[in-house]
């Protein structure tokens, strides 16, 4: 068996060292344990097996009692020896994210996980505040597990809300996000180049690196993976 093989059942304390950076959204731990009741957006999560080399991004699978959500997938056919799945997820739970090795035709269990649209409405201090447009039910995610994240989220938009078991587990962010800069230094006139990048504050408070032709006022497209300048936005 490969050194970096993943038995099914051990421990997630065996996977490697924490990878930094994520664009999924963890709830607080202290609700975790807490069942919701059933309604037409949620059901109870089912743990069907499907082979390592099915694995997809976005999806979810169950270690050792706990889910982890499938952030990248690398599939690898070596000259020598069997082809194996590069996986990198993140625990819901605690909000870990680990990479780790599967023989493809291994088997990991599936977690059934409904994605329900939320919109974000407001900070209020302890945590931000999100509603279900149908129903109009209101959920906390607490600022210490999600205050990095939230920098990409303007207030009213919409964002996707994964749900298990009757509550909230992790949010998914798309992959670019536009929004206005709220603060930078005063752009050079008629300036085109862009391997000069100045700081910049956008209206979410969120801090990135910015060409020198960007000024106040201007929208800018911005990545959810690392929170890299991407291009002018023009409305």
């Amino acid at each position: 068996m490969l050194e970096h093989e993943w038995l099914i059942g051990q421990s997630v304390n065996d996977f490697r060292q924490p990878v930094a950076g994520s664009s999924y959204l963890s709830y607080h731990r202290e609700n975790r344990s807490r069942p919701g009741p059933e309604n037409n957006h949620t059901r109870r999560c089912r743990s069907p097996k499907v082979k390592a080399s099915d694995l997809r991004n976005g999806m979810a699978i169950k270690v050792s009692g706990q889910i982890n959500v499938i952030l990248n997938t690398e599939h690898v056919k070596p000259g020598k020896g069997p082809a194996y799945v590069q996986v990198k997820t993140k625990n819901i739970e605690s909000g870990s994210v680990l990479e780790k090795r599967l023989r493809s035709v291994e088997e990991v269990d599936q977690v059934d996980i409904d994605r329900r649209p939320m919109e974000f409405l407001y900070n209020d201090g302890s945590g931000f505040v999100f509603m279900d447009g149908q129903t109009f039910d209101q959920m906390t995610l607490f600022a210490e597990l999600v205050e990095d994240e939230m920098g990409f989220v303007k207030a009213n938009t919409e964002i996707t809300v994964l749900i298990c078991e009757g509550r909230p587990v992790a949010v998914e962010l798309p992959k670019t996000v536009d929004l206005e800069v709220a603060d930078t230094p005063p752009g050079i006139k008629n300036a085109t180049a862009t391997n000069q990048l100045k700081e910049a504050t956008l209206e979410t408070g969120l801090k990135t690196r910015v060409p020198p032709f960007i000024n106040i006022g201007d929208k800018v497209r911005i990545s959810t993976d690392d929170g890299s300048y991407n291009q002018r936005v023009n409305d």
